[in-house]
């Protein structure tokens, strides 16, 4: 056991909370041997809300022994003074980067709450909606020859390698049109792909991982079965990176890397340059 406190780590945002929690992750991550509980607070956007989170804020400070810290991106200055009633260590979002952007734009920033959310009209916001519902709709390989057109890039790999939640990301964060294929033992037999893959090889992306990960999702999902025997996933892997190599799809081992870092891989490997949203 570990002598590391637990400590807690508050998200609290005016809106979703998606992007205190999200620039949080990334440096907490830089501190692997600390053990952190997580909170996410969203629409904290009255002063009653901010009292009611400095509450908590001193509850937690109190149960684990040691102060808190809080990732903020409030921007009324009303409630971001009712947040600082409690003792924490308040890393504010806003404040550290509204004040060097406007002193370089040499203008004011507006301070509203929620303006972010003004994308919901954007083109961009309706391309993302648009990829997501494409993401669903074309999922472990229900999609036609035409409709594969539309994709901008196209998964392919063994079952749960994880194309499902890497296509739905890069719809979500980047508002591309993924679809994925599931590789089976049809295909291996064959030693080909499907033929209406073949007219898209510039979007094929491969996944693959390491057979004793993929043993262990698929026992999940199907405990004690051929499915999800080490034997059988070490075939499915080895006859699909042979079938990818002879196709020539560039592919990835997912098995440790995050989804970020996956769907970062493809973007450059496909040519999509798609802003992060």
């Amino acid at each position: 056991m570990t002598d590391t406190p637990v400590r807690t780590v508050f998200f609290i945002s005016d809106g979703t909370g998606i992007t205190s929690e999200t620039l949080g992750h990334s440096l907490l991550a830089q501190f692997p041997d600390a053990r952190f509980r997580q909170v996410r607070i969203p629409f904290v956007d009255d002063l009653d809300k901010a009292i009611d989170c400095a509450n908590q804020i001193r509850e937690a400070a109190r149960r684990d022994g040691v102060r808190p810290i809080v990732f903020s991106t409030l921007v009324n200055p009303e409630t971001v003074g009712g947040l600082r009633q409690a003792d924490a260590l308040f890393i504010d979002l806003f404040e550290q980067f509204i004040g060097p952007l406007e002193t370089e734009l040499g203008q004011r920033s507006t301070h509203a709450v929620g303006r972010f959310h003004g994308i919901a009209d954007s083109l961009d916001y309706k391309n993302r909606i648009e990829a997501i519902n494409f993401a669903m709709a074309h999922d472990d390989g229900v999609s036609s020859d035409g409709e594969l057109a539309e994709a901008d890039v196209i998964l392919v790999g063994v079952s749960r390698s994880g194309k499902t939640p890497t296509s739905l990301y890069l719809a979500m964060q980047f508002g591309v049109k993924a679809a994925n294929y599931p590789l089976i033992p049809e295909d291996f037999e064959r030693n080909k792909l499907p033929g209406e893959l073949h007219n898209y090889r510039a979007k094929l992306f491969g996944l693959t991982i390491a057979p004793e990960r993929l043993s262990q999702i698929r026992q999940e999902r199907r405990p004690n079965s051929r499915y999800a025997s080490l034997e059988n996933c070490r075939y499915e892997i080895d006859a699909a990176q042979k079938l990818m190599r002879r196709e020539n799809i560039r592919w990835l081992d997912s098995t440790a890397k995050s989804i970020e870092e996956i769907s970062a891989t493809i973007l450059q490997a496909v040519r999509l340059n798609r802003p992060a949203y």
